[in-house]
């Protein structure tokens, strides 16, 4: 299981290329971290690593923020805490995402655990000092 440290949020961009060079066909990653720990911060780094001129942005309020790629398809970012049952999830569509065959990025994902495909890559995310920048270490 790879371990990346990364001391600053300008780091992260390695442990975005990590990621996506260990798993090369992966397209659906449930992103386990605390609260403050960067998850939508990493998600500007993955979307860099993929050449997506969009501006990732946290998706709490929306739900879910879709980024382009330039071959046309997209970035699917779903923040799942606010979601308060599987019924709830179905209803959104969470599924249509989950099995696009386009990136997917879940926050909170023990949210939809029920639902998530067999080959999703689980990535956890820990920091040394939540809210104050900490160095963050990514595990997959």
């Amino acid at each position: 299981m790879p371990v990346i440290k990364c001391p600053t949020p300008e780091s992260l961009s390695i442990a975005a290329e990590a990621l996506l060079t260990t798993f090369p066909q992966a397209r659906v990653f449930a992103l386990h971290a605390e609260m403050g720990t960067g998850k939508t911060t990493f998600m500007h780094a993955v979307c860099r690593y993929l050449k997506s001129p969009d501006h990732a942005d946290s998706p709490t309020f929306a739900i879910v923020n879709d980024y382009a790629l330039p071959d046309g398809e997209k970035i699917h970012h779903l923040d799942c805490y606010r979601l308060k049952s599987l019924q709830e999830a179905e209803e959104i569509g969470v599924e249509e995402y989950l099995y696009s065959g386009e990136y997917c990025f879940i926050e909170w994902p023990e949210n939809i655990a029920e639902l998530l495909p067999d080959e999703t890559v689980h990535v956890r995310i820990s920091t040394e000092s939540p809210f104050t920048g900490g160095c963050r270490t990514f595990e997959f």
